[in-house]
């Protein structure tokens, strides 16, 4: 049994890995898409995820949720919201990393935490520990240092962390699986979405038959790409403790300001470490807190902090 359990827990670090790992190296995908702009990129993401999905749930046979979801018009209303906000994410995203700003995409997933932790305390009305106080003392203190350096406040940063922050929020109301969540907000996004990519056909500045084969596979890759990280991520989420995988998260971010600084060459002057470095000391003293308490004795009580944020990362 105990050798089971450690075979589990393997398996659910390896899937955590994979997920985190692949949400990290996204970067790398985007830009094979051009000539395509973020615009006709974004629809052929949504149009092919719900195909994606959709495929994979008629395999396992788990539609009985669909049924559900239509008979509560307010949770209805919620995935709609998601969907919206999701694709401001997927849109912002995707035209930062095409457009030279992945060291600045980056930090909106490292921030992303911060800002999860200050909705909860604003809408929710959670408390925090002094701890966290500081984290997000700390965090507002770097955005303005990036704004300095930057000569503005860091908008794509703060975009997608907000929206983000947002999604996690609905998402936790709506309260459906990973790949059911997505099919849900694909489904409200498909319409839309298939109708822009038949308005630029018909206009002529559709890439997807103009390119060749190959840039047409890799189109109808994104969905691929939005969904696999996603069973990754369910398969680690029942298989591993959450505060592994909130540990876990901070590979996607990592990976991709490498991915800014090292292979794409984006600057990075004083200012801007010295912003990353008040971020990244946030989030020490954010993990370390939670980490701490999630090892205290059960029967203890604590104050229930940010429990709004998910752990998975949409990019």
């Amino acid at each position: 049994m105990a050798g089971s359990s450690r075979g589990e827990g393997r398996i659910g670090l390896l899937n955590g890995f994979a997920a985190y790992g692949m949400w990290g190296l996204v970067p790398l995908f985007w830009p094979l898409l051009k000539p395509a702009d973020a615009g006709e990129i974004l629809a052929h993401r949504m149009v092919w995820s719900l195909v994606f999905v959709a495929v994979a749930l008629l395999f396992v046979r788990r539609w009985a949720w669909a049924g559900e979801l239509l008979r509560q018009p307010r949770r209805l209303g919620l995935v709609v919201i998601a969907a919206a906000v999701i694709t401001v994410n997927w849109g912002v995203y995707i035209w930062a990393v095409n457009s030279g700003h992945v060291v600045e995409a980056s930090l909106g997933y490292f921030i992303n935490p911060l800002v999860t932790i200050a909705m909860g305390v604003l809408l929710l009305k959670e408390r925090l520990r002094p701890v966290q106080w500081a984290a997000v003392g700390i965090g507002f203190a770097a955005v303005l240092v990036l704004t300095i350096g930057y000569g503005h406040p860091p908008w794509i940063s703060l975009c997608l962390a907000f929206s983000f922050a947002t999604y996690g929020l609905v998402k936790k109301k709506v309260n459906l699986g990973g790949v059911e969540s997505l099919t849900a907000e694909t489904a409200i996004q498909f319409l839309p979405a298939l109708g822009y990519l038949l308005w630029l056909s018909a206009h002529g500045d559709a890439t997807f038959a103009a390119e060749g084969a190959g840039h047409a596979a890799l189109l109808a890759s994104t969905g691929v790409v939005t969904a696999l990280p996603l069973v990754c991520f369910g398969a680690a989420a029942i298989r591993v403790p959450l505060s592994t995988l909130g540990l876990l998260q901070y590979l996607a971010p990592v990976f991709q300001f490498l991915l800014g600084v090292v292979y794409f060459g984006e600057d990075m002057p004083a200012e801007r470490w010295a912003g990353f470095a008040l971020v990244w000391l946030a989030l020490v003293l954010l993990t370390a807190d939670a980490w701490r308490f999630s090892r205290r004795p059960k029967g203890i009580e604590v104050p229930q902090v940010s429990q709004l944020g998910s752990t998975s990362v949409d990019v």
